[in-house]
């Protein structure tokens, strides 16, 4: 219970108590039945809870989200001496509509989903691929999802279960951005990551729809380090690569990707 308390205490800070709990409850029972445990649906944030909490019981710690390089993935609590194979309980669904005369985009998919009532944890990679669009979901919300999904936007879609073998992987552009910046104030990265002006950042992390990390936003003042990703529905994300020093001026030399 000392690893429990402990780790609980720590994510308090960050609001993310009520996740890193589930994710205690799935470890302890694994400690308990010496079997595996899998989670909903993580973001990368969410995995990395997982990681921390699997290192404290000394568990294994396999993961899947349905193809490689998936985002959203599930987490499995594996006892060491448990012999068997691993179900992630993962099912992938292909969407299309008549794309001559509607274009639907990722948020269209998704807020279509939760209008149904599906919840975000059970809803991995939703991936866009031009004509059709593939989502990887829940085995269990599955029959669901194919029964009553029927329009996006303002397109009807129509829905068949393919095999995970047959998902697109997700193509992503990259930008490299070397600039000079007045400071690391999160306002001013975002800014020159998204090319938009820091006004609208701000007004961006002041509305809650920027993550760092994963995490939301604390404040437009916030400080980001090399390696943290910023991140927003709609504009992608932007890793800060690498903080090169000072120029003669003093403003701050940086690389940024950013992943559209």
């Amino acid at each position: 219970m000392a690893d429990r308390d402990k780790i609980l205490r720590y994510y308090r800070a960050s609001g993310e108590e009520e996740q890193a709990a589930r994710l205690l409850d799935l470890a302890e029972i694994v400690e308990r039945n010496h079997k595996y445990k899998v989670s909903e649906f993580l973001d990368p944030y969410g995995f990395s809870i997982a990681e921390t909490i699997a290192a404290h019981y000394g568990l294994k710690l396999m993961s899947d989200g349905g193809y490689l390089g998936a985002e959203r993935i599930k987490a499995a609590f594996v006892a060491e001496e448990f012999p068997g194979k691993v179900d992630f309980g993962l099912k992938a669904i292909q969407a299309v509509w008549d794309f001559r005369y509607n274009h639907i985009s990722h948020r269209d998919m998704l807020g279509a989903l939760m209008g149904l009532g599906v919840k975000r944890e059970v809803l991995g990679d939703i991936i866009m691929t031009g004509e059709a669009c593939q989502i990887i979901v829940d085995s269990t919300m599955a029959g669901f999802v194919l029964a009553n999904f029927t329009q996006a936007g303002s397109a009807a879609v129509s829905l068949s279960e393919i095999l995970l073998t047959d998902i697109v992987p997700r193509v992503e552009k990259i930008k490299e951005i070397k600039t000079t910046l007045a400071s690391l104030r999160l306002d001013v990265v975002a800014a020159a990551g998204f090319g938009v002006s820091r006004s609208k950042m701000a007004e961006d992390i002041a509305a809650e729809k920027i993550k760092v990390n994963w995490q939301d936003a604390k404040s437009s003042s916030q400080s980001v380090k090399a390696g943290d990703i910023i991140s927003t529905r709609g504009r992608g994300r932007v890793e800060v690569c690498e903080i090169f020093g000072q120029t003669k001026k003093g403003r701050t030399s940086v690389l940024l990707k950013r992943f559209m």
